[in-house]
């Protein structure tokens, strides 16, 4: 074991940390006037009571409640997992057609019907989660009803891999764009990678051999089309017949989806899927710490052509610890280690906000945050760092053990 990282006493920050981001969303987040959990706060922790409710904060949400009562459970987050639960199936579930829509507003009136294949994945993985913590069978059936909706109308029989967007009548749609920063194709690396990951968690509760090929199927889309095995990189953006239209690199992606690929071949328990996903998953790794890791640890955001985006936003960060544990547990170099200590330390003098609460949604290359980013919003979520927190606490112990 390596002599340069107390596992025992990083475990000890890790389950402090957690706290602290569970405590800011539990204490700030809850919506007491209008039901749920509020749609934004800022920068200063200040709560914004008229804002929107999207789909993304609202699946995680209810995943991170779950996955963090799994993990302490305490009976607060069985009761926010509950409240984030009947928030989701009372306002974002189409009770005609089934699937979850976009947003809705303060009020839980329908603002965005449309729907996105990315909201489903949250979606399964947020019921799958909730089902492991409470054994809950509703969400249980809610899981696998997204699984069935995606593979009858996301799937792409011809090509392989699933398309990005529906309307809220399964229709399909000129603009299937995710975000406004993201180009107009039909297919993307970031919609497979977290359907890939939802699926994965599914498997867990609901071993079923339909889902597994649907795994199996994932990864070799992962494979075969995404990675680009020359720069080690993921392609981001493609056409039906995954003509890459995209130069863009995505740090944050990469080593989130290195380990998230790695993950799911585990589960498969197919030895050579799981070897062809740990060669991956270390090219894309060393790929982003050459190319993508300033002298701190710390990860730029992304990479277009020969400009480098130098901030660093919260979420890179939170993958980048867990992506390199991974690349550690995988070859037992011991310098992802060294990486897992520096980027914590990073996280820890630059990304945490210990006056207003949770981490800074974005720093500059100095570390100095911008007050524009929210704490919560449709974006910033509690799961990225949620997420690494319990990896590594499960990681850690795995070793210890």
């Amino acid at each position: 074991m390596n002599s340069n990282i107390d596992f025992e006493y990083l475990q000890e920050e890790l389950l402090d940390e957690l706290n602290n981001i569970l405590e800011f969303w539990s204490s700030q987040a809850v919506d007491g006037q209008f039901g749920g959990f509020v749609g934004r706060i800022n920068h200063f922790g200040e709560v914004k009571p008229q804002a929107s409710k999207g789909a993304v904060l609202n699946t995680r949400l209810l995943w991170t409640f779950s996955a963090a009562y799994n993990l302490i459970g305490s009976e607060k987050l069985s009761r926010l997992a509950d409240r984030a639960f009947d928030y989701l199936i009372t306002y974002f579930w189409d009770k005609e057609n089934g699937g979850l829509i976009w947003e809705v507003d303060h009020l839980g009136q329908a603002l965005n019907t449309r729907k996105q294949a990315y909201a489903q994945g949250f979606g399964i993985y947020a019921f799958s989660e909730y089902y492991r913590a409470t054994g809950n069978a509703e969400s249980l059936e809610y899981a696998k009803k997204l699984y069935q909706l995606l593979e009858s109308n996301y799937l792409d029989k011809k090509d392989g891999g699933y398309i990005e967007a529906l309307d809220v009548n399964w229709n399909p749609m000129e603009d299937m764009r995710l975000s406004e920063k993201d180009a107009n194709y039909p297919k993307s690396m970031n919609t497979h990678l977290h359907i890939l990951e939802p699926y994965t968690n599914l498997y867990r509760v609901w071993p079923n051999e339909q889902l597994k090929s649907s795994i199996l199927h994932l990864i070799d889309v992962f494979q075969q089309h995404i990675i680009d095995q020359e720069t080690g990189h993921f392609n981001l953006f493609f056409e039906m017949d995954w003509t890459c239209k995209s130069t863009l690199v995505s740090y944050g992606h990469d080593i989130e989806g290195a380990w998230l690929i790695h993950e799911a071949a585990i589960e498969t328990g197919d030895e050579q899927v799981i070897a062809g996903a740990q060669k991956s998953a270390l090219l894309l790794v060393d790929s982003t710490l050459k190319d993508g890791r300033d002298a701190d640890g710390s990860l730029f955001y992304e990479k277009e052509g020969n400009h480098t985006d130098t901030d660093k936003h919260w979420w890179p960060q939170a993958e980048a610890m867990v992506g390199a544990m991974d690349a550690w547990q995988i070859s037992g170099a011991e310098k992802y280690l060294a990486e897992v200590k520096q980027v914590w330390t990073f996280i820890k003098e630059n990304m945490i906000d210990y006056e207003n609460g949770e981490w800074f949604g974005r720093v500059n290359k100095n570390g100095e945050p911008y007050e524009t980013e929210d704490k919560a919003g449709f974006w910033k979520c509690p799961y990225h760092n949620t997420r690494a927190m319990i990896e590594m606490m499960n990681r850690i112990n795995a070793v210890l053990n």
